[in-house]
């Protein structure tokens, strides 16, 4: 305790570091390098992680997707190849018999999958996908209503002629001046009255396809184009408690039991679950975020060894100064401190350099990057937490760089000291 206060030990410790001072930037560098490319990896990471995830925004996670497809095995005298079509009664049968499961979203998209339909208004006219949806789809993809409002539950009773256009679609129907809401559209000759237009909660090419997207009433739709009871595909939602993949397989069962379909018949049914999905992408983030650390410590490391190896050429260059203050009465615990903070003032030093240096770096390719960043990388940075780790990395990697040397200081005899040359 006694160092820290005494003024004679800091230039004597100052003196000692710049006596050579080609060796002591030397080694201090490679105490910055490894905490400098820590900070970038972290910095990196954390961009990458929020980029990716950022994929899985507006929708609902514990959500799984199911869609009818072909039949692979034959079962109950029917033969295999066998197509298999959604009706109203499946999703009824899902809310009343698989209690796991919270809310079922039936879907219809006119055109099929990635079918674009033609939309008009006036002498003006698009492709849209045109979905046909419950107002419960909003609980399970989020929207954002610009203007007016979204599908409620009425609008499927009644079987209202209503839509709810994306921005894209308004972009192209209506004028820049114009109040597209009670105006009318005509969906493959059926005309719909606009009573709301949504932003997209998500980003990229998804938010891309959600504003060239028009909403109608499920039963609207159905009925507008002929679908009769058919169901093009389900949205599901487990309840909080209960994993998804439970309520998926439960939902499986009851349909292949009502389609009449093998039990181990994985083709019948196509699904696909984002909670599992969301699982694997977080798994595969903290798997990257363990190696980052593995290979941060290990290079800050190879710093401390570096700084540990010069502070035992120092004690060696100070024998006889180590001899000459053990043979007046210094106590070991000084001359342990004095060595110990030395090593801890060089790591120290270098490390908060490299530290402040890699959060910059980090902090630049952020204001570099496009507003919204990249299409896999946004808002890089460095957390306080991590910031604190990597300090305390530093403090113990400094105490530990200097106690060898200090013991090997310990073991000079006075007498063999004070002889050498």
């Amino acid at each position: 305790m006694a160092l820290i206060f005494d003024l004679d030990h800091w230039h004597e410790i100052k003196a000692t570091l710049l006596h050579n001072r080609t060796r002591t930037l030397l080694t201090a560098f490679g105490v910055f390098w490894g905490i400098f490319l820590l900070m970038v990896m972290l910095g990196t990471g954390a961009g990458l992680r929020t980029g990716v995830l950022r994929e899985f925004q507006g929708t609902a996670t514990n959500s799984f997707f199911l869609w009818s497809q072909r039949t692979q095995k034959p079962w109950a005298g029917m033969p295999a190849g066998r197509s298999i079509g959604l009706t109203n009664g499946d999703v009824q049968a899902i809310r009343e018999k698989v209690p796991e499961v919270e809310l079922v979203a039936p879907r219809n998209q006119l055109g099929g999958h990635d079918g674009g339909n033609n939309v008009s208004r006036g002498r003006k006219a698009g492709a849209f996908s045109v979905m046909g949806d419950y107002a419960d789809i909003q609980r399970i993809q989020s929207f954002n209503v610009a203007t007016g409002r979204f599908l409620n539950p009425l609008d499927t009773e009644e079987a209202r002629k209503i839509a709810v256009i994306g921005t894209g679609v308004q972009k192209v129907l209506f004028a820049p001046s114009e109040n597209p809401i009670g105006q009318s559209i005509v969906i493959n000759g059926v005309y719909f009255q606009v009573v709301g237009v949504f932003l997209s909660a998500r980003s990229g090419d998804e938010g891309d396809e959600d504003a060239q997207t028009i909403f109608v009433p499920f039963t609207t739709f159905q009925r507008a184009f002929n679908y009769g009871d058919r169901v093009g595909w389900m949205a599901v939602t487990s309840r909080p408690e209960v994993p998804a993949s439970v309520a998926e397989e439960k939902v499986l069962a009851l349909l292949r039991s009502r389609h009449q379909v093998a039990p181990d018949d994985a083709r019948a049914f196509g699904h696909w679950n984002l909670e599992k999905e969301y699982g694997k992408i977080r798994g595969l983030f903290q798997g990257v975020r363990f190696l980052v650390w593995l290979v941060g410590a290990g290079t800050l490391a190879a710093g401390a060894i570096g700084v540990s190896n010069i502070m035992l050429i120092v004690v060696k260059e100070r024998t006889k100064e180590i001899g000459i203050r053990r043979a007046v009465g210094a106590k070991p615990s000084a001359v342990v401190t004095q060595f110990v903070v030395e090593a801890l003032i060089l790591t120290a030093s270098a490390g908060y350099l490299g530290m402040v240096a890699g959060i910059a770096l980090i902090e630049l390719v952020d204001r570099l990057l496009p507003p919204g960043g990249a299409r896999m990388f946004v808002n890089p940075d460095v957390s306080v937490s991590d910031a604190l780790q990597a300090l305390g990395i530093l403090v113990a990697a400094g105490i530990l760089a200097g106690l060898a040397p200090a013991q090997r200081a310990l073991q000079v005899s006075p007498m063999a000291a004070l002889r050498s040359e």
